[in-house]
């Protein structure tokens, strides 16, 4: 096998799509947003590997420098979070991921059917060891128990296996056909809440807006993105101002933000991502006055299903935040695999407990929604 590196997406082979049909964000029009408007901190690679001069997979490698970002989180204890800063950019600013950190789930690599997937992995990771900026942490992303099984092979045996905040998924019964019918299934208590909710937003109006209208609004867009960026717990980037326009223009109506508009003053917006048969939900932003008031965030849920119950998806891909809450709507925990590589042999063979110190903890309850 050998592999080749692109970091423009018109330099990509003819059969790139081809080989990356199961992944749309492996694929020309998403990763020419990646080329177009990723974070400042954030360098993307595209992998080809060939046998001979046939292409049997791409992969996506990120490079991201967390020393280029002033705070990482603003949410834990002071000290903590002081502390937290001070390592990071000692030990662990420079990262190098095989997949997308703006996303969850397997977006690192596509093989063809016919391809030997872990052969492809082996020399994954031959290419890492390669890699000419050497990064202090070099990290395979988000696999579920059974995409890990491949990676049971030497080349993988010495990196440290973690799993961080489980994705949420939202599986779409067959039977619902209308948001009713998703109610219905509810028990009292979250029936209760549906209605609660709709009722505290009933002056809210929603709209999809088109390419032209995010740009009108990208300013806005932006600021009510950054409300919830910046309030994250844990960050390792911020998306340029441009980037849902950019986003709205690679991926057309595979791309739908939703405007949030309270006396004709967008207070909040919502993006997903149509994805085969799965809806991914991606960044979202609100004013949070207004959310508190009208629930805001519980009614950009509850939209988000029924767009998702109303154009037929099989399940929604909601992320990693809001656990509990993302939780009494019905969605479920699905843990997520990474292997970790650090390259210093002391903090690699110590990781074991200097991982959970970093990764802020997240303590939640897990409801259950739904009649029996």
């Amino acid at each position: 096998m050998i592999h080749q590196l692109y970091t423009n997406v018109n330099d990509l082979p003819e059969t790139w799509d081809q080989v990356s049909n199961s992944c749309i964000f492996l694929q020309r029009r998403y990763l020419g947003v990646l080329e177009i408007s990723a974070p400042a901190n954030m360098r993307n690679t595209f992998v080809g590997i060939f046998e001979g001069e046939k292409l049997i997979a791409t992969a996506l490698f990120q490079e991201i420098d967390l020393a280029l970002l002033s705070s990482f989180g603003e949410r834990d204890h002071y000290f903590l979070t002081q502390v937290r800063n001070f390592l990071f950019r000692q030990f662990a600013s420079k990262l190098l991921i095989v997949g997308n950190n703006l996303l969850s789930g397997q977006n690192a690599y596509s093989c063809l059917p016919d391809a030997n997937e872990k052969k492809v992995l082996e020399k994954l990771k031959e290419i890492c060891l390669l890699w000419p900026n050497k990064p202090h942490l070099t990290i395979f992303k988000d696999f579920t128990v059974a995409q890990s099984k491949p990676f049971e092979i030497p080349a993988f045996s010495s990196d440290y296996p973690f799993s961080s905040q489980p994705n949420m998924v939202f599986e779409i019964n067959s039977t619902w056909k209308t948001e009713a019918d998703y109610v219905a299934d509810l028990t009292k208590k979250y029936r209760d809440q549906f209605k609660r909710c709709r009722k505290k937003g009933i002056s809210i109006r929603t709209k999809e807006l088109s390419l032209e209208e995010i740009a009108q609004n990208e300013k806005t867009i932006y600021s009510l993105y950054l409300h919830v960026a910046k309030n994250a717990p844990f960050n390792t980037f911020i998306l340029p101002e441009t980037h849902f326009s950019v986003f709205k223009k690679q991926m057309a109506d595979d791309f739908i933000l939703r405007g949030y508009y309270d006396n004709e003053q967008l207070v909040g917006f919502t993006t997903v991502i149509r994805h085969g048969n799965e809806l991914e939900t991606y960044f979202l932003g609100y004013d949070d006055s207004i959310q508190r008031e009208k629930m805001l965030y519980l009614n950009m849920l509850f939209d988000i299903i029924n767009c998702g119950i109303s154009q037929g998806f099989e399940r929604i891909i909601l992320g990693r935040t809001a656990l509990e809450i993302k939780s009494s709507i019905g969605a479920i925990p699905v843990q997520l695999n990474g292997f970790m590589r650090h390259s210093y042999t002391l903090i690699h063979q110590n990781l074991s407990w200097i991982f959970p110190f970093l990764e802020p903890k997240t303590n939640w309850i897990q409801r259950h929604p739904f009649k029996d």
